[in-house]
């Protein structure tokens, strides 16, 4: 450590020149060691400095990774609020625009109404009637060649029996 060197009051004068070199010799000697402490410090931080740049160097490594992890964690976490958000909302625009959708159909229904113009329904009701007449139709045209065809086999039979009756009413009368 650094000597201290104390001055007496009485022999200040006396003791200037010879004390001289005692006191600048202290001072060299302590600039000497303060000179060597600094190069000594020096030198361990050269060694060690690139041992604590690369312990820092990982440390900072260590923590850059934590930090992505939960950067990433919270981008995850807004992404799926943000998500989730969308989602409802354009269920609740989709419900929307169903509801505007049919206020408009009604609407647009009732004017053509008033026209006169015929519903889908009135339209569908229309056809089944239509394939319903049509069935009946069928089968009454497959029932009525059978009776036409009765029909004139009948009068064929009724021919010679109206024959047969004029030739008795013939013979009768004669």
């Amino acid at each position: 450590m650094v000597k201290k060197i104390q001055k007496t009051g009485s022999s200040n004068k006396a003791s200037s020149s010879a004390a001289g070199s005692p006191l600048s010799g202290a001072i060299k000697d302590s600039a000497q060691q303060i000179w060597l402490a600094g190069l000594g410090a020096f030198s361990k931080a050269q060694e060690e400095g690139g041992k604590a740049f690369e312990s820092l160097v990982k440390e900072g490594m260590s923590i850059q990774r934590k930090t992505q992890a939960v950067a990433e964690e919270r981008i995850s976490e807004a992404t799926n609020r943000v998500t989730s958000m969308a989602t409802d909302i354009s269920s609740k625009a989709a419900g929307q625009w169903d509801k505007l959708e049919n206020i408009f159909e009604e609407r647009v229904a009732k004017a053509l109404n008033k026209l006169g113009v015929p519903s889908a329904r009135d339209v569908e009701a229309l056809i089944e009637r239509i394939d319903a007449l049509n069935q009946h139709v069928q089968r009454l045209s497959t029932k009525a060649p059978a009776k036409t065809a009765a029909r004139k086999a009948a009068p064929a039979k009724k021919a010679p029996a109206k024959a047969a009756r004029k030739t008795s009413r013939s013979t009768k009368a004669a």
